[in-house]
């Protein structure tokens, strides 16, 4: 006898007003000099390593209708001060072997030892001419080797 479903509740927004917010929320547009998101972060080469948290909110795009209301949806951004970012890491060569080891089993066909510039279907575990036997572009792939499956 299968189990009564339970009845979903629609999650609300718990709508605080701006002025009672833990931290200050700038509209998009309207950030000041000196903070960034994650991702202005990293397009700029930096890492937020020495930043202890966020120091305000970047309010989404709904929330900029409302102004007398504090952003607490999933799609608000978090700002960091630039200042304290550190520069990203630059991985060492092991680590780089490593990945690369990964991604060739990833994109490595088990049936034609083929490596492919994307990833194969874990579903099917080889390639599509294997797998059924239609054809390839030999553009998509690279020549397998003797000696190596990396291809750094």
């Amino acid at each position: 006898m299968p189990r009564p479903r339970k009845k979903r509740r629609r999650r609300e927004a718990k709508r605080v007003p701006r002025s009672k917010a833990l931290l200050p929320e700038y509209d998009r547009g309207a950030v000041p000099e000196g903070l960034a998101t994650r991702r202005q972060l990293r397009d700029i080469g930096l890492s937020p390593g020495g930043n202890d948290g966020p120091v305000a909110i970047l309010r989404c795009k709904w929330c900029s209708y409302r102004p007398w209301l504090s952003c607490n949806h999933p799609t608000r951004g978090f700002l960091l001060r630039v200042d304290l970012a550190k520069p990203k890491r630059i991985p060492t060569l092991a680590q780089e072997w490593a990945l690369d080891r990964a991604m060739a089993a990833r994109q490595t066909c088990s049936g034609c030892e083929r490596r492919f510039h994307t990833c194969l279907s874990k579903k099917l575990g080889c390639c599509l001419e294997c797998f059924d036997g239609t054809p390839v572009d030999p553009t998509s792939y690279a020549a397998p080797t003797a000696s190596s499956r990396l291809a750094a």
